[in-house]
């Protein structure tokens, strides 16, 4: 028997971003299309980590690479909705991170949809797994659930 998934509440996440959808995010069904979400968890975490200065996306010698990704679906969202991004990090590896990230609609008390995706990091140049610098570990510390 497989496990249904069932969203979580705002509880669950130790951090909120602002996220406005857009008219183009919208598909011919009149909802928001399902490769939005992912583009919305990169968003979310990736935002989150260049304003902590855990990310230089032009410069750094160390970026993250998405291996795994995976969203569930529990309620529609649509333009003009505002929506909020809750994150945490549910692992972090010696080069890894998992990032779980749930997608509220403004003041909803569960996800509309959850997910995660797990970031490998490299270093830029070779592209050969890097132990997570000291400033993204320190970033991430108020984000863990990690037991």
């Amino acid at each position: 028997m497989t496990h249904r998934p069932h969203p979580d509440p705002r509880s669950a996440y130790r951090h909120f971003r602002p996220i406005q959808t857009r008219w183009a995010d919208n598909d011919a069904y009149g909802h928001v299309n399902n490769v939005v979400y992912y583009a919305w968890f990169d968003t979310a975490v990736n935002g989150y980590l260049i304003e902590a200065g855990a990310l230089d996306i032009h410069a750094g010698a160390t970026i993250g690479l998405v291996i795994e990704t995976r969203c569930n679906y529990f309620a529609s969202l649509a333009f003009p909705q505002q929506l909020e991004a809750g994150l945490r990090v549910a692992h972090m590896g010696r080069s890894s991170v998992r990032y779980e990230v749930g997608l509220f609609a403004h003041d909803a008390p569960e996800a509309a949809a959850a997910g995660h995706f797990i970031h490998v990091y490299v270093d830029r140049q070779t592209r050969r797994p890097v132990e997570l610098p000291e400033a993204l570990r320190a970033a991430l510390q108020p984000l863990s659930v990690c037991a």
